[in-house]
Protein backbone atom coordinates (compact mmCIF):
# COMPACT_ATOMS: atom_id res chain seq x y z
CA UNK A 1 0.00 0.00 0.00
CA UNK A 2 1.33 3.29 -1.25
CA UNK A 3 -0.05 5.20 2.32
CA UNK A 4 1.95 2.43 4.69
CA UNK A 5 5.19 3.14 2.27
CA UNK A 6 4.56 6.13 2.91
CA UNK A 7 4.10 6.49 6.66
CA UNK A 8 7.38 4.01 6.66
CA UNK A 9 9.14 6.75 4.67
CA UNK A 10 8.51 9.96 7.34
CA UNK A 11 9.16 7.68 10.19
CA UNK A 12 12.05 6.04 9.64
CA UNK A 13 13.69 8.34 6.42
CA UNK A 14 12.52 11.72 7.38
CA UNK A 15 12.33 10.43 11.41
CA UNK A 16 9.62 12.74 11.91
CA UNK A 17 7.74 12.53 15.74
CA UNK A 18 5.86 10.28 16.51
CA UNK A 19 3.06 12.56 16.92
CA UNK A 20 3.61 14.35 13.36
CA UNK A 21 3.60 10.71 11.52
CA UNK A 22 0.11 10.30 13.17
CA UNK A 23 -1.17 13.23 12.10
CA UNK A 24 0.12 12.62 8.60
CA UNK A 25 -1.74 9.14 9.07
CA UNK A 26 -4.86 10.66 10.08
CA UNK A 27 -4.90 13.47 7.51
CA UNK A 28 -5.00 10.68 4.72
CA UNK A 29 -7.12 8.54 6.25
CA UNK A 30 -9.95 11.73 6.95
CA UNK A 31 -9.34 12.87 3.26
CA UNK A 32 -9.84 9.04 1.97
CA UNK A 33 -12.95 9.01 4.15
CA UNK A 34 -14.49 12.11 2.77
CA UNK A 35 -14.09 11.69 -0.88
CA UNK A 36 -14.72 8.01 -1.15
CA UNK A 37 -16.82 7.32 2.41
CA UNK A 38 -14.52 4.85 3.18
CA UNK A 39 -10.82 5.09 4.54
CA UNK A 40 -10.19 1.15 2.60
CA UNK A 41 -9.36 2.50 -0.47
CA UNK A 42 -7.18 0.99 -3.61
CA UNK A 43 -3.86 2.64 -4.49
CA UNK A 44 -5.46 3.42 -8.09
CA UNK A 45 -8.42 5.10 -6.55
CA UNK A 46 -6.57 7.33 -4.20
CA UNK A 47 -4.39 8.37 -6.65
CA UNK A 48 -6.77 9.50 -8.95
CA UNK A 49 -8.27 11.23 -6.28
CA UNK A 50 -5.70 13.69 -5.80
CA UNK A 51 -6.17 16.30 -8.19
CA UNK A 52 -6.99 20.24 -7.67
CA UNK A 53 -10.81 19.98 -7.97
CA UNK A 54 -11.14 16.81 -5.65
CA UNK A 55 -8.75 18.25 -2.80
CA UNK A 56 -10.13 21.55 -2.78
CA UNK A 57 -13.46 19.88 -2.79
CA UNK A 58 -11.81 18.17 -0.06
CA UNK A 59 -10.62 21.84 1.89
CA UNK A 60 -14.26 23.42 1.21
CA UNK A 61 -15.73 20.99 3.17
CA UNK A 62 -13.58 20.84 6.36
CA UNK A 63 -14.00 24.96 6.28
CA UNK A 64 -17.90 24.82 5.08
CA UNK A 65 -19.24 21.13 6.87
CA UNK A 66 -16.56 20.96 10.00
CA UNK A 67 -15.95 24.15 10.52
CA UNK A 68 -12.76 23.70 11.01
CA UNK A 69 -9.89 26.99 11.68
CA UNK A 70 -7.87 28.25 8.63
CA UNK A 71 -4.70 27.18 10.44
CA UNK A 72 -6.37 23.57 10.54
CA UNK A 73 -7.07 23.00 7.40
CA UNK A 74 -3.62 24.17 6.60
CA UNK A 75 -2.23 21.85 9.03
CA UNK A 76 -4.14 19.44 6.04
CA UNK A 77 -3.30 20.79 2.76
CA UNK A 78 0.28 20.91 4.18
CA UNK A 79 0.27 16.92 5.53
CA UNK A 80 -1.17 16.33 1.76
CA UNK A 81 0.98 18.23 0.45
CA UNK A 82 4.00 16.52 2.32
CA UNK A 83 2.19 12.73 0.79
CA UNK A 84 1.77 14.48 -3.26
CA UNK A 85 5.49 15.27 -2.82
CA UNK A 86 6.57 11.79 -2.04
CA UNK A 87 4.43 10.48 -4.49
CA UNK A 88 6.01 12.67 -7.30
CA UNK A 89 9.96 11.60 -5.99
CA UNK A 90 8.44 7.94 -6.04
CA UNK A 91 6.89 8.44 -9.92
CA UNK A 92 3.53 8.11 -8.75
CA UNK A 93 2.43 11.34 -9.61
CA UNK A 94 3.08 14.25 -12.33
CA UNK A 95 3.22 16.83 -9.87
CA UNK A 96 2.18 18.00 -6.82
CA UNK A 97 -1.78 19.15 -7.33
CA UNK A 98 -2.07 20.63 -4.07
CA UNK A 99 0.61 23.53 -4.59
CA UNK A 100 -2.33 24.68 -7.36
CA UNK A 101 -5.55 25.16 -4.50
CA UNK A 102 -5.53 28.97 -3.17
CA UNK A 103 -4.90 28.44 0.93
CA UNK A 104 -7.57 29.69 3.46
CA UNK A 105 -5.59 33.20 5.46
CA UNK A 106 -5.06 32.31 8.76
CA UNK A 107 -4.77 35.14 11.08
CA UNK A 108 -1.29 35.66 12.15
CA UNK A 109 -1.26 35.95 16.68
CA UNK A 110 1.70 37.01 18.33
CA UNK A 111 3.18 34.33 19.96
CA UNK A 112 1.72 34.72 24.05
CA UNK A 113 4.57 34.42 26.77
CA UNK A 114 5.15 35.78 30.22
CA UNK A 115 6.49 38.42 31.63
CA UNK A 116 10.21 37.92 33.01
CA UNK A 117 8.99 40.09 36.07
CA UNK A 118 5.98 37.45 36.78
CA UNK A 119 7.85 34.72 36.23
CA UNK A 120 10.43 36.07 38.98
CA UNK A 121 7.58 36.24 41.15
CA UNK A 122 6.65 32.62 41.20
CA UNK A 123 9.99 31.43 41.30
CA UNK A 124 10.56 33.43 44.77
CA UNK A 125 7.12 32.19 45.90
CA UNK A 126 8.18 28.72 45.69
CA UNK A 127 12.22 29.26 46.49
CA UNK A 128 11.27 27.44 49.42
CA UNK A 129 10.05 23.94 47.16
CA UNK A 130 13.71 24.04 46.29
CA UNK A 131 15.40 23.90 49.29
CA UNK A 132 17.08 21.47 50.95
CA UNK A 133 15.47 22.18 54.33
CA UNK A 134 12.01 21.44 52.45
CA UNK A 135 13.66 18.02 51.27
CA UNK A 136 14.25 17.16 54.98
CA UNK A 137 10.82 17.65 55.51
CA UNK A 138 9.97 15.39 52.80
CA UNK A 139 12.89 12.58 53.95
CA UNK A 140 10.70 12.60 57.41
CA UNK A 141 7.40 11.44 56.23
CA UNK A 142 8.09 10.25 52.19
CA UNK A 143 5.20 7.86 52.42
CA UNK A 144 2.49 10.09 54.39
CA UNK A 145 -0.08 11.93 52.79
CA UNK A 146 2.33 14.75 53.54
CA UNK A 147 5.07 13.25 51.62
CA UNK A 148 3.08 12.71 48.60
CA UNK A 149 2.02 16.16 49.06
CA UNK A 150 5.74 17.98 49.15
CA UNK A 151 7.18 15.36 46.74
CA UNK A 152 4.63 17.19 43.94
CA UNK A 153 5.46 20.17 45.43
CA UNK A 154 9.31 19.75 44.77
CA UNK A 155 8.25 18.04 41.42
CA UNK A 156 5.82 20.81 40.00
CA UNK A 157 8.36 23.66 40.75
CA UNK A 158 11.15 21.52 39.17
CA UNK A 159 9.18 21.01 35.92
CA UNK A 160 8.49 24.55 35.72
CA UNK A 161 12.16 25.80 36.31
CA UNK A 162 13.39 23.32 33.50
CA UNK A 163 10.70 24.36 30.99
CA UNK A 164 11.42 28.13 31.66
CA UNK A 165 15.38 27.96 31.72
CA UNK A 166 15.95 25.66 28.97
CA UNK A 167 13.09 26.04 26.30
CA UNK A 168 12.46 22.37 26.40
CA UNK A 169 9.60 20.99 24.76
CA UNK A 170 7.00 18.71 26.39
CA UNK A 171 7.75 15.69 24.55
CA UNK A 172 11.92 16.56 25.08
CA UNK A 173 11.33 17.50 29.35
CA UNK A 174 9.25 13.86 29.39
CA UNK A 175 12.14 12.09 27.73
CA UNK A 176 14.90 13.07 29.95
CA UNK A 177 16.81 10.64 31.28
CA UNK A 178 19.63 10.66 34.10
CA UNK A 179 22.18 9.98 31.77
CA UNK A 180 21.19 13.40 29.84
CA UNK A 181 22.16 15.62 32.97
CA UNK A 182 26.17 16.26 32.71
CA UNK A 183 26.66 18.24 36.51
CA UNK A 184 30.72 18.37 35.22
CA UNK A 185 29.95 20.63 32.77
CA UNK A 186 26.39 22.19 33.63
CA UNK A 187 24.32 20.83 30.43
CA UNK A 188 21.38 19.14 29.17
CA UNK A 189 21.43 16.79 26.35
CA UNK A 190 18.41 16.60 24.80
CA UNK A 191 17.08 14.91 21.89
CA UNK A 192 14.90 17.08 19.66
CA UNK A 193 12.41 16.35 16.41
CA UNK A 194 14.24 14.39 13.73
CA UNK A 195 16.28 12.44 16.53
CA UNK A 196 18.48 15.97 16.66
CA UNK A 197 20.42 16.17 19.59
CA UNK A 198 21.44 19.51 21.06
CA UNK A 199 23.22 20.66 24.29
CA UNK A 200 21.76 23.20 26.42
CA UNK A 201 23.59 24.84 29.60
CA UNK A 202 22.10 24.80 32.87
CA UNK A 203 22.26 27.36 35.68
CA UNK A 204 23.93 26.37 39.06
CA UNK A 205 20.87 26.81 40.95
CA UNK A 206 19.14 24.50 37.86
CA UNK A 207 21.95 21.78 38.85
CA UNK A 208 21.63 21.92 42.39
CA UNK A 209 17.55 21.81 42.55
CA UNK A 210 17.78 19.28 39.78
CA UNK A 211 20.61 17.03 42.77
CA UNK A 212 17.95 18.17 45.34
CA UNK A 213 15.10 16.24 43.69
CA UNK A 214 17.07 13.41 42.82
CA UNK A 215 17.68 12.61 46.64
CA UNK A 216 13.95 12.65 47.03
CA UNK A 217 13.35 10.40 44.26
CA UNK A 218 15.86 7.72 45.43
CA UNK A 219 13.98 8.61 48.89
CA UNK A 220 10.65 7.38 47.14
CA UNK A 221 11.49 4.60 44.78
CA UNK A 222 13.87 2.51 47.84
CA UNK A 223 15.67 1.52 44.93
CA UNK A 224 19.30 2.95 43.19
CA UNK A 225 18.45 3.87 39.35
CA UNK A 226 19.70 3.19 36.29
CA UNK A 227 21.11 6.22 34.17
CA UNK A 228 18.37 5.27 31.89
CA UNK A 229 16.10 5.81 34.17
CA UNK A 230 13.71 8.97 33.57
CA UNK A 231 14.47 12.17 35.25
CA UNK A 232 11.31 13.04 36.83
CA UNK A 233 8.66 11.06 38.09
CA UNK A 234 5.37 10.61 39.78
CA UNK A 235 4.92 10.10 42.91
CA UNK A 236 3.54 6.65 41.83
CA UNK A 237 6.91 6.30 40.21
CA UNK A 238 5.73 6.40 36.62
CA UNK A 239 7.86 8.77 34.31
CA UNK A 240 5.56 11.88 33.27
CA UNK A 241 2.88 12.17 31.02
CA UNK A 242 1.95 15.21 28.78
CA UNK A 243 -1.47 15.52 30.78
CA UNK A 244 0.77 15.60 33.95
CA UNK A 245 2.87 18.22 32.42
CA UNK A 246 0.16 20.39 31.55
CA UNK A 247 -1.64 20.17 34.54
CA UNK A 248 1.42 20.81 36.60
CA UNK A 249 2.17 23.71 34.13
CA UNK A 250 -1.88 25.50 34.49
CA UNK A 251 -1.29 24.80 38.53
CA UNK A 252 1.48 26.24 39.53
CA UNK A 253 1.02 30.07 37.20
CA UNK A 254 -2.49 30.14 37.95
CA UNK A 255 -1.94 32.06 40.70
CA UNK A 256 0.67 34.37 39.85
CA UNK A 257 0.62 37.76 39.63
CA UNK A 258 1.21 39.20 36.17
CA UNK A 259 0.72 35.87 34.68
CA UNK A 260 -2.77 35.63 32.21
CA UNK A 261 -4.22 34.21 29.38
CA UNK A 262 -3.37 30.11 28.36
CA UNK A 263 -0.82 28.66 30.56
CA UNK A 264 0.99 25.92 29.05
CA UNK A 265 4.68 24.47 28.43
CA UNK A 266 5.30 25.60 24.81
CA UNK A 267 4.47 29.23 26.35
CA UNK A 268 7.09 28.57 28.83
CA UNK A 269 9.34 27.99 25.49
CA UNK A 270 8.05 31.16 23.88
CA UNK A 271 9.22 33.44 27.05
CA UNK A 272 12.30 32.46 27.31
CA UNK A 273 12.95 32.77 23.84
CA UNK A 274 11.58 36.68 24.42
CA UNK A 275 14.01 37.13 26.96
CA UNK A 276 16.78 36.05 25.51
CA UNK A 277 16.23 38.58 22.31
CA UNK A 278 15.05 41.35 24.73
CA UNK A 279 18.72 40.95 26.10
CA UNK A 280 20.17 41.41 22.73
CA UNK A 281 21.34 37.45 22.81
CA UNK A 282 22.41 36.23 18.97
CA UNK A 283 19.60 35.08 17.19
CA UNK A 284 21.87 32.05 15.56
CA UNK A 285 22.39 30.82 19.70
CA UNK A 286 19.11 31.15 20.56
CA UNK A 287 18.07 28.98 17.33
CA UNK A 288 20.52 26.27 18.34
CA UNK A 289 19.67 26.19 21.91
Amino acid sequence: MIVDSYISYVKHVKRYSLRTVQIYQDVIRKYATVVFGTDDVSDSQLLESLNVSEIRSYEVHLMDEEKMSPKTVRLHLSALSGFCRYLVKEGHLQSNPVRLVPKPKAEKRLPHYFRKEAMDTYFSQTEIYASEDFLDMFLQTPDSATGRDLYEKRLSRLIVSLLYSTGLRRSELMSLKLEDIDFGRNVAKVQGKGNKMREIPLIVSLCEEILLYLRAVETLTGEERSLKSPLMVTYAGKPLYPAYVDRTVKRELGDVKGITGRKSPHVLRHSLATELMNEKTDLNWIKEM
